[in-house]
């Protein structure tokens, strides 16, 4: 049977590297998205587009709505990119055809790892270092958990971004409280602390981030980054990045994790590592990440090694080789920010230097959206970043 792939959430810069990677190899790719077009749905690799509901609003018509295409489509292998289609998906995955592979392992194990009070319950008993942990089944438990704490900043974690309910998805968000007042006004304001949480220390130090890919329970690769500019300025969102070798104790927490929880397919392992060189567990999402490009584009095809593995066929070794990737308008986006900003934050010569960083990003830096051989992504991104400064 010839392969038909359908990846999905076709707006995130993750499915069109997944896009490019799996039609370059020239297998027939499919991309759906909740609007039409999509930036990834206008690649050359996309054979063809479609649009189901928004998983957010309506997830089980979005899940209808799949079955339907999957149906009219002939799909063979579904690869969700977000953590709202994926979470939908696996609650509803016995009822996907026998023919469609799903690159993921039984819910059990992705629960095990994405639901991060469970997660936190498993990296203690591995040994796996955590920040000093609460668990709290609602705001009524943080609050009385508040009681006991000396020190502060405080971080309140929900046990997952993304909450799959009935009718809709609740979407969370970390919140840093330096103080019992601010703790507890956030308990009483965000409805989400209605879901279990930790309460954890905060860790002073930076991000580190272990990508890998897992062939039921048996590593295949790991891949690592360092971020050289984020959006906002303070941290955020990656938007010039560097391939860099794996930090071996990183690797080694996160293997343990993967392997005890029997995981296939790829993941994102996240760790805030301190002052002392330690390397504490934030998360682990089960999902493409967001400079998927730089991985592909360094040597560790992702996407189509998942495929291969996801399909029983035999995954390539490869070395991974020293590149730079760079989100254009992301990084335009931090520029901006950058000048805007307060002379006690950027001085005038830090701005000329940050003027000069973006018109030279670096040797060997290859743009992450816009590609010659593939320009119309870029083009959508462009239209849709001036529609916005319009609004």
């Amino acid at each position: 049977m010839e392969a038909r792939i359908l990846v999905l959430d076709g707006n995130q810069r993750a499915a069109l590297a997944a896009v490019r990677s799996l039609g370059a190899k020239g297998l027939w790719v499919a991309v759906g998205e909740s609007c039409s077009p999509s930036m990834t749905g206008v690649s050359r690799y996309c054979r063809r587009s479609i649009t189901y509901a928004d998983p957010f609003t309506s997830p089980r018509q979005f899940f209808e709505d799949l079955l339907n295409q999957i149906d009219e489509l002939n799909i063979t292998f579904l690869l969700p990119i977000t953590e709202a289609s994926t979470y939908v998906i696996l609650a509803y995955r016995d009822e996907l055809p026998a023919r469609v592979t799903l690159p993921f392992p039984e819910t059990e194990s992705v629960e095990r790892l994405a639901n991060k009070n469970n997660l936190f319950q498993l990296a203690l008993q591995l040994g796996v270092p955590v920040p000093d942990t609460l668990f709290c089944e609602n705001a009524d438990e943080g609050l009385k958990a508040l009681e006991t704490i000396e020190h502060f900043p405080v971080v309140l974690k929900p046990f997952k971004s993304k909450i799959l309910q009935p009718a809709s998805i609740v979407s969370t968000q970390v919140v840093i409280a330096h103080s019992t007042q601010e703790a507890s006004e956030a308990l009483r304001n965000h409805e989400f602390f209605r879901f279990p949480f930790t309460l954890q220390s905060f860790v002073k130090g930076s991000g580190q981030g272990i990508f890998a890919l897992f062939d039921h329970g048996e590593p295949v690769c790991f891949f690592a980054h360092r971020r050289l500019r984020e959006k906002p300025p303070g941290g955020g969102v990656s938007v010039l990045c560097e391939s860099a070798p794996v930090n071996d104790q990183l690797k080694s927490h996160a293997e343990k994790l993967l392997r005890k929880a029997g995981w296939h397919g790829v993941a994102m392992v996240e760790f805030r590592v301190a002052e002392d060189g330690t390397g504490y567990l934030m998360e682990v999402n089960p999902r493409f990440w967001g400079s998927l490009q730089l991985a592909v584009d360094s040597g560790i095809d992702f996407p189509w090694w998942l495929y291969l593995a996801s399909t029983g066929q035999t995954v390539p070794q490869a070395g991974w080789q020293r590149r730079r990737v760079r989100w254009l308008l992301g990084d335009l986006d931090r520029l901006y920010l950058v000048l805007k900003s307060s002379p006690d934050t950027y001085s005038f010569g830090q701005k000329l230097i940050e003027i000069l960083r973006f018109i030279k990003p670096g040797l060997r830096t290859r743009h992450e959206v816009n590609r010659w051989q593939d320009l119309r992504p870029f083009w959508f991104e462009v239209k849709q970043y001036l529609r916005a400064l319009k609004g």
